[in-house]
This record gives C-alpha cells, structure tokens and sequence, in this order.
C-alpha cells in the first residue's frame, strides 16, 4: 500500500498531533488527530496498543486526552489503562463543521436539504461510504505506520450523526471494530432507515462489545431549564419523533440477541444532546482501555 504522506500536520494538545490527510479516492482533507502514550506509560504491549478511534475529532480529541490521563496513571483505581487515540475531523479550529460531517457521517442512500447558511451550499448526507472506506483504509495505514498498534483491540466512538454512523457501521463490517460505542445515537433519522439495516444484520462469527446511550433529558422530558421556554411545545413534538433515549433502548436490547456481540445501555443522569459529550466521551476511554 502507498505511503500516505501528510498535506500539513502540526502540534495539538498534551503531546497529540494533527495531519491533514487527503481521501485517496475523493481527495477530501480530513483533519487527524493522533496522541500516543506517554514515556511514563512505559512501553507498548507485545501485541501493540489498544486503540480508540473517534469521529467528530475537533470536538472529542481534547476531552479524550483529559480522560486517559486522568484515569491511566491510577490503574488500580479507575481499571482504565493505557491506549493511542484517534479523532477524525476537519481542518478548522471550531468544534464542528456541520457541512461535511452531515456528508461523511450520514451513511447512504442520504437525502439533500436546504443550506445551513444563506448563500451556501446544499446540505447532502449519504458520504459514510466513503469516510468508512478513509477510516478503515487510509487513516488505520496512516496510524499503523506512526505506532505499534494491536489490529484486534480497536474501537470506535461517534456520538449523534457519529453514534449513527458508528451503527451502520458495525452492520456492514461487524469485525472492524472489537468495541463500538454509540451515544445519543440519531437513529430515527431519516425514516429510521437503520432499522432495515439492523433487520438483515448478521453477526457471524463477530466478537465485540457494543456500548448505546443517551442524556437524560433526550427522552420524553424537557430539561428543567427547557421548560418555561418559548419553543416548549415544538421540542417536545421533536422528543416524540426522535426518540432517542427509547431507540437506543431498543437497539441494545435488539444487539445483545446476536451471538457474539454484547451490548448494554446506560442513560446519563441530568444531560441533555449537546451536554452529553464530555460523559460518553470518558466512558468510551473507560470501555475500550478496561483493564479487567
């Protein structure tokens, strides 16, 4: 395979580094961003490192660095232990570029819809093809070549459009990924069309765990801070046609029938879609980095 070769790179935060890596197929720039284990950590495993990988990479890889720090120096108090971190997102300096994250995480077939902006392009979903095919291909060659890695203790972590991409993901390629972590996952979205995904799903001989949340108030309650405003009404018709708390009740529970697979659910008290990161975030960290 070509070695992939950097459009730019650059320092990030607490020892991470960032790449700017162009799709070899489409040519698309994704920014991504790599921290490895510190010298205090010691020396990679014989098999090479667990890995987490996460979209939405400007938003997570500063909370994920925090988390493992925090917890993988005190192993015996928190069960968390060392591992490379991987964020996928996009060459800006905002948390989201709401653009192309609609495209690369919305897997396909994926509709059109008005600009997000005056004057702007239209929205497209349906790209999860072709960030599935950079994610798996270019960016694991790209990390492979950086650090010694083991092939069969990755993860994956995508919360909202990631936690949906994270789900059809694991129905078109259930071996991709040892551990697949998907908070508040948007999974009514157009159509509930995961749905039919989930119906043909098959797990063959696929060993993995599988990780669903939600805040507490993405079900069928406002927040409290919610409740005397304005768009009370209307948010609470859009709880009823999401569903997020109860959808991901329902694929767990539907995930954890497939031999092989593990799944669970767990709702995070007192947090709402956007407030929920920082927690689903960490407990990724304390999933796929488990020590027991």
């Amino acid at each position: 395979m070509t070695e992939i070769k950097p459009l730019a790179e650059g320092e990030a935060w607490a020892g991470a580094k960032w790449y700017d890596l162009a799709d070899r197929e489409s040519g698309a720039v994704r920014r991504v961003f790599l921290w490895v284990p510190p010298e205090a950590a010691g020396q990679a495993p014989a098999e090479g490192w667990p890995v987490l990988y996460m979209t939405d990479g400007n938003a997570v890889i500063a909370t994920a660095i925090d988390a493992m720090r925090a917890q993988a120096c005190y192993p015996s108090g928190t069960n968390t232990g060392w591992g490379v971190l991987v964020a996928i997102g996009y060459p800006t300096d905002d948390a989201y570029d709401p653009f192309r994250r609609s495209w690369d995480l919305g897997p396909p077939p994926g509709q059109n819809y008005p600009p997000f902006w005056d004057d702007g392009e239209e929205v497209r979903t349906g790209g999860g093809g072709e960030m599935a095919r950079f994610l798996l291909e270019d960016v694991r060659s790209f990390v492979a070549a950086k650090v010694r890695v083991n092939p069969e203790h990755q993860g994956l972590f995508g919360h909202s459009f990631g936690g949906l991409f994270a789900l059809w993901l694991l129905f078109q390629n259930p071996k991709a990924f040892s551990h697949w972590i998907a908070a508040s996952p948007a999974i009514t979205w157009e159509e509930s069309f995961l749905l039919d995904d989930l119906s043909r799903f098959d797990a063959g001989a696929a060993q993995a765990y599988v990780h669903v949340s939600a805040g507490e108030w993405e079900g069928d309650h406002l927040a409290p801070f919610q409740t005397q405003a304005p768009d009370a009404a209307e948010r609470l018709k859009e709880k009823a046609k999401t569903r997020t708390i109860a959808a991901a009740q329902e694929m767990a529970a539907a995930l954890s029938k497939h031999p092989g697979l593990t799944a669970d659910y767990e709702t995070y008290g007192g947090e709402n879609h956007m407030s929920v990161l920082p927690v689903a975030v960490n407990r990724a960290i304390q999933r796929v980095f488990a020590l027991s």
